[in-house]
């Protein structure tokens, strides 16, 4: 396909940027080369949508009614991103690229960076910073599975996956170095890039050694699990509730 069909085919979704193949997430580097070459193609010209006013390269994505997505202004989707029926956009941004699961909010002032792959029924909560991977193309976007809530002012990049039905806390800051660390056995287990199913995750911190002394270092704790029964629908506070750290 040429870039432009590529751009297209990502916008109507029937084309990803990273798809689960036998249990594994893997790249379509094709489509991210195209994404790059649409970039050094595109020329800036203005865009004018109501009493807004832009300067750009991409075009904003359109259609909302044929899509079945509810957009509250000034949202913003860039074309060659897909949203599915169901998804609720609050003043938030997709970028091109991105694939946004059905029934997905994107709650005020969340980004989705550009590759990002968000599943079905996911809560992206207010100020959520999910971070755009386009180089290298090899590189695995941040991807977000189903079912799975990211508390207010989380911020994932470098490739993170979060895994279904995983909570979030508001403020946990994953990058492929931080460590995720499972407390909940006898002995701590240490992941990085990646946070299991059902996990539930909050901040945390613990030490290491400087020649200038002792500091804590950014990690995130998986203080417990989500369990089978409960409603995919449920608030963050009622799960973080069960662990004794709600506020």
């Amino acid at each position: 396909m040429s870039t432009e069909e590529t751009i297209a085919a990502l916008d109507r979704g029937e084309i990803r940027v990273a798809e689960k193949v036998d249990g594994q997430w893997r790249v379509n580097e094709e489509a991210k080369a195209a994404i790059l070459d649409y970039f050094r193609e595109r020329k800036v010209e203005p865009i004018e949508v109501g009493p807004y006013h832009y300067l750009d390269k991409i075009p904003l994505k359109r259609n909302y009614v044929e899509l079945g997505v509810r957009v509250v202004p000034p949202a913003t989707a860039r074309y060659g991103s897909f949203l599915s029926r169901g998804v609720v956009m609050m003043p938030s941004y997709v970028n091109i690229g991105a694939w946004v699961g059905p029934n997905t909010m994107v709650d005020t002032w969340a980004t989705v960076g550009s590759c990002a792959q968000i599943g079905a029924d996911v809560h992206l909560a207010g100020g959520v910073g999910i971070g755009g991977v386009l180089e290298p193309i090899q590189a695995r976007p941040v991807i977000v599975e189903d079912g799975a809530f990211i508390g207010s002012r989380c911020i994932l990049v470098e490739g993170v996956v979060v895994g279904e039905r995983a909570v979030l806390a508001p403020n946990v800051s994953l990058t492929g170095s931080v460590p995720v660390i499972d407390v909940t056995g006898d002995e701590p287990v240490e992941h990085r890039g990646y946070v299991p199913p059902n996990a539930v995750v909050v901040p945390g911190t613990r030490p290491k050694e400087f020649p200038a002394g002792t500091y804590n270092l950014s990690c995130a704790l998986i203080i417990g699990w989500r369990s089978a029964q409960t409603d995919l629908k449920t608030s963050l506070n009622d799960v973080l509730r069960e662990y004794e750290i709600a506020s």
